[in-house]
């Protein structure tokens, strides 16, 4: 048993609440309120992350995800290494969930890249 395994993703965020898990690629990602909170990936937990949030992953000592491609290395910084001391902290654990949440729908309430904003429209009379 462990961070790869389903069931225990579902305990071990229980604090939090509910969350689902769903296979994606080489791993899993972990969802709340239909959103990715965290990523899964050879037993490793990176949980959601944005400029607010980065500082304390940056304190615990911890890294972003990365990933080998044909070409090099590929790093994702949305997505950072789950302190190990949470595994063993669940509130603690639910706090930064949390955190990953607010992240996620920031996320969500940007416009994508290369899109631009509806402007009022300007009719004349």
């Amino acid at each position: 048993m462990g961070a790869a395994d389903p069931d225990f993703i579902v305990e071990l965020f229980s604090g939090f609440g509910r969350v689902a898990v769903r296979r994606m690629f080489s791993g899993a990602g972990v969802f709340a309120d239909g959103l990715m909170i965290a990523l899964v990936v050879d037993g490793v937990i990176y949980l959601k992350a944005d400029d607010g949030f980065i500082p304390l992953f940056e304190r615990e000592g911890q890294v972003p995800f990365s990933y080998k491609t044909r070409d090099g290395r590929r790093t994702l910084m949305s997505y950072w290494r789950m302190p190990e001391r949470l595994y063993d902290e669940p509130d603690e654990l639910a706090q930064w969930a949390r955190l990953a949440l607010q992240v996620a729908q920031r996320a969500t309430a940007k416009p994508a890249r290369g899109t631009k904003r509806a402007r009022p429209s300007r009719k004349k009379r």
